[in-house]
């Protein structure tokens, strides 16, 4: 598993802006189709979802203008 894990890590890194743009993309497509077959499920926890999402932004805005910017 670590082998698997360090071998992904570095194709990770060779990514480049449109590799991340793609992968985003897609990720935000597996939102949508989550939310539009879930629909019942999300409206009722839709507080907590707004609330992680603020966290996780929070977190990744902290992290790269704070951490890692220099």
């Amino acid at each position: 598993m670590k082998n698997f894990m360090n071998k992904s890590l570095d194709a990770a890194r060779k990514y480049n802006v449109l590799d991340w743009a793609v992968i985003k993309i897609c990720l935000i497509g597996i939102g949508i189709l989550l939310g539009a077959y879930f629909i019942q499920f999300f409206s009722s926890i839709l507080p907590i979802v707004w609330i992680i999402v603020i966290i996780t932004w929070l977190w990744v805005m902290i992290k790269t203008f704070f951490t890692y910017w220099r």
